[in-house]
Formats: C-alpha cells, sequence, structure tokens
C-alpha cells in the first residue's frame, strides 16, 4: 500500500497530491489539495490498543482524553486526526485480536499498548506490518533492544532509569539488608532486576529476590520468607495484586509500620488504601514510590492546565505520554509529507531532537512549513529518542503516603541513559 504526499512548490503555492492506492481493496481514488502559502494538511488515521478493560481499566480516561485533545489541537491547525478506538484488555489475548482488526482497517500508526507484556504480545504483529506503534506507558527494558525494525516507540523513559532512582533513594534512606519481590511479567522482572542491580552496585545487600505469581491471590509463602530475612527495606513491584500482597506482608510483622517499604508505578495507578484495608486510611502511610514524572519541569508548561480544562477531574496517569505520542505520530507524518507508514516511522526519532526545539503542534508544524528541522519537547519533558525509539532520559518523582492514603511529593530526580 502506497500513501505518499508529494509536495509541489510554486510561487508559495503547495499542491499536494494524494494518491492512496489500497490494491487489496481495489480502491484508486486521488484526492488533491491546494492551499496558499503553505503545506496542505496531514489525515492520518491512528488506531489505539489502550485498557478499555483489564487490569489497568481505571486508567483508560487518563490515556484516551488526551488523544481527544490533540486531535482537535491538531484541527485547529489544520490538520486531521481519526481515533480508531480499541481495547487492549490489559491481556495478551485481547489485544491480540483488536491490534489484528485495527491493522485491517489500515491505521496509519498505532498507540498502545499500555502493559509492557500486553504490547510483547502484539508487537511482532503491528511492527512486521511496517506499522508505527508508539506506547505511552510501557517501562520495560527489554524494548531498548528488541528487533523491531523500527517501528516500535515510547514516550514513558525505560525501567532501566527509574531502576536506579528508587534503588538510590533507598540507599539514601539507609536501608543495608533487602528484599525485592516483583509480579511474574516483564514490567516486574525488568524493574526487578534493574533495582537490584543498582542496589548492589551501591553496595547494598539484596537478601531476597522473589518473583510471584501476578495472578495470585495469597502471599502468606512470599511474605513468611521475607519476614524471616531481617530485611531493614522493601521493594516490591506490583499492578493491583499488590493490595493482596501488602496484606500479607502487614499480617507477617513486616508492613509499612514495622519496615521501610518502596514500590512503584504499578502500585500506585493500581492499589488505594482503602483496597489494603477500608477501614484504616493510614495503611500506606510512610511508604514510598517512585514514578514516572506525569508533569516535569523540562515539560510543555500549559499541559496541565489546558488538561484540565478539556477533562476536568480526570487524573493524569501517563496522560502527557500519551498525548506526546500522538503529536509525535503527526508530526512525523507532517515532516515526512506522508502517510505512510513506512515514512512515519522513518521520521519518529528525528522529529524529536537534533533541531529547533517547539513544544505546541501549531508551532512546530509551522518551522516544518517553513523547512525548519523540529526538536519536539514533549507534555511529558525532554524526549530526544534515541535509535531505539525512546526517550534519552527521564525525570522520575518521589512520592511518599501520608495519613489519609494519599501521596505527597518529596522531590524530583532527572536522570539519563
Amino acid at each position: 500500500m502506497s500513501r505518499r504526499i508529494k509536495h509541489i512548490r510554486h510561487l508559495g503555492v503547495l499542491v499536494i497530491v494524494f494518491a492512496l492506492f489500497a490494491a487489496a481493496c481495489g480502491d484508486d481514488t486521488t484526492t488533491t489539495t491546494t492551499t496558499e502559502g503553505g503545506a496542505g494538511s496531514v489525515d492520518l488515521t491512528i488506531g489505539y490498543l489502550l485498557p478499555q478493560t483489564g487490569a489497568l481499566s481505571g486508567i483508560i480516561d487518563a490515556l484516551v482524553k488526551p488523544l481527544e485533545m490533540g486531535v482537535a489541537e491538531i484541527a485547529a491547525a489544520g490538520d486531521t486526526v481519526t481515533l480508531v478506538p480499541g481495547d487492549d484488555g490489559t491481556d495478551p489475548a485481547v489485544a491480540t485480536v483488536t491490534a489484528e482488526r485495527e491493522l485491517n482497517a489500515g491505521v496509519d500508526a498505532i498507540i498502545g499498548p499500555a502493559a509492557t507484556g500486553v504490547s510483547l504480545s502484539v508487537i511482532d504483529r503491528i511492527t512486521g506490518a511496517e506499522v508505527p506503534m508508539c506506547s505511552p506507558s510501557n517501562t520495560g527494558s527489554i524494548f531498548t533492544t528488541y528487533d523491531d525494525g523500527g517501528y516500535y516507540f515510547r514516550t514513558a523513559p525505560p525501567d532501566n532509569l527509574q531502576g536506579k532512582v528508587h534503588a538510590d533513594l533507598i540507599t539514601e534512606d539507609g536501608a543495608t539488608r533487602v528484599a525485592v519481590a516483583y509480579r511474574s511479567d516483564e514490567y516486574g522482572r525488568g524493574l526487578a532486576q534493574s533495582i537490584k542491580d543498582a542496589l548492589e552496585a551501591n553496595g547494598v545487600e539484596v537478601a531476597e529476590f522473589i518473583e510471584f505469581d501476578k495472578d495470585g491471590t495469597s502471599f502468606d509463602a512470599e511474605a513468611a520468607t521475607i519476614a524471616a530475612a531481617g530485611v531493614d527495606a522493601i521493594s516490591f513491584i506490583p499492578f493491583a495484586e499488590g493490595a493482596a500482597f501488602l496484606q500479607a506482608l502487614i499480617e507477617a510483622g513486616v508492613g509499612p509500620q514495622d519496615v521501610a517499604i518502596y514500590t512503584a508505578d504499578g502500585f500506585v495507578d493500581n492499589v488505594s488504601a482503602a483496597d489494603v484495608d477500608p477501614n484504616n486510611p493510614a495503611v500506606l502511610e510512610g511508604m514510598r514510590a517512585t514514578y514516572p514524572s506525569l508533569a516535569p519541569p523540562s515539560g510543555e508548561p500549559t499541559f496541565t492546565e489546558r488538561f484540565a480544562a478539556f477533562a476536568p477531574g480526570i487524573p493524569t496517569i501517563f496522560s502527557s505520554h500519551s498525548y506526546d505520542c500522538l503529536m509525535v505520530e503527526a508530526l512525523a507524518a507532517f515532516a515526512a509529507g506522508s502517510n505512510d507508514p513506512k515514512e512515519i516511522a522513518a521520521q519518529m526519532n528525528d522529529v524529536t531532537r537534533g533541531g529547533t526545539k517547539c513544544s505546541l503542534y501549531a508551532e512546530c508544524r509551522q518551522l516544518l512549513l517553513d523547512g525548519v528541522d523540529i526538536d519536539y519537547d514533549g507534555a511529558s519533558g525532554l524526549l530526544d529518542f534515541i535509535d531505539a525509539g525512546e526517550p534519552a532520559a527521564g525525570t522520575y518523582d518521589i512520592l511518599e503516603y501520608d495519613g489519609t492514603g494519599g501521596t505527597i511529593p518529596l522531590r524530583s530526580v532527572d536522570i539519563s541513559s
């Protein structure tokens, strides 16, 4: 399928010829758009695979609403993006069906899936079809070296960066003997291994390194092992099952009131104090967490306010990262002068690095119209994609749970690979 947009410049008039050859559908329609003094608009169809159901469904609005806001902003600048909704189900089986449907529909690019393990189940199919995919929340380190042919991208920084920040926090708090427990998937394994490596590099002993069943309902055995190890800190990396895991730790005498406990974004996004103990809002008090920053100082400064106005009351869990996936795909298409997936993928890294800095779609679009190479710095921070299609650096928030079940920010940490 060829979806090339040809630009012909003459006396300030740019004629754009859209030629869409869909041999499989027998469609040989040609559309021509002419615009005075600039470039014609691009017309993209972008599918998303995001968790409308499943364990991560609680953050669906936080991921989808930024896309809807971004589509409106792109339209105001003169371009068109049509979103094709899809459910990743937080489940490989659901995501596989959805990915196949969206590819068969001829989408130009895909946003998602949300979870590392789910992305691993569809990455070969999507990238093998030579369609770019961008996840706003995959943090698994496995993707940095994954053979994706140059079609996989993410705006969330990889967990090898978070692992270092997490381990440094534990070390700075004075721990000397630590237990690390993690869920049985690529997110858990990757982040836990990064934490373990960084702790040991800091001279901290990792006394227990325990993988637990992500679908488990009882964690008494793991909690007993940790309690018997005599550790002075626990790092645990769960999703929603973290509530049951923490209950088991409390019952074993190694809860937050007994030993320093650290966790990460998978817990923060999916577990509340009420999930652990509905009668005790202070049950998490003192726990600390590391989390990819939702509004880093290096990010586009108006995003949080604009998103709050567009989607009042919606949490900003990876919202800036989701918005940036859309913007990078759209700007890559505009830079390529094409909605051909191959040409979009070829521009994805370049529009985030090495050019004139810009942070809003209309601003970046105008620079491209003027023939200027751009460096899109997004709502989620300085992207500067490396060749692997991911940020070269990350900003992490360090949080602490208070007596009400909420979190208070302690500080932010910048780190580069």
